[in-house]
């Protein structure tokens, strides 16, 4: 699990992959174009599929999409109980290291909805 704060996580991942960016352009275009697909509105909500995202995220123990996901769900209006009940599918699933994680992204979650309040 992550110890620095997750916005500074997400910034920094951010980063990094710019130079796959440069280095692998096609393949980046794809990933962004098959990312905004999946996520797009249709049965299901922008929110709920991040909400999916997220908890795909704490299974597979990944600190860097707990961050990306939190964030999108803070800008997408997510409420601490939504992300709570989605923790919460994720745990009983992958049992006690999700749960690990589960309280990461709280972590995250709060630490970008104080940002955004903030301004």
């Amino acid at each position: 699990m992550a110890t620095t704060s997750y916005r500074d996580l997400t910034q920094t991942v951010s980063r990094q992959l710019g130079t796959l960016r440069t280095s692998t352009p096609d393949v980046m275009k794809a990933f962004s174009d098959l990312g905004r697909a999946a996520t797009a509105d249709g049965v299901l909500d922008k929110k709920t599929k991040e909400l999916i995202a997220l908890a795909l995220s704490v299974a597979v123990r990944c600190d860097p999409c707990i961050g990306f996901h939190t964030q999108a769900l803070v800008k997408l209006g997510a409420t601490r109980q939504e992300l709570d009940e989605t923790l919460g599918v994720a745990t009983y699933m992958g049992g006690g290291p999700s749960l690990m994680y589960a309280a990461a992204a709280v972590t995250a979650f709060d630490e970008f909805a104080a940002a955004a309040k903030a301004g």
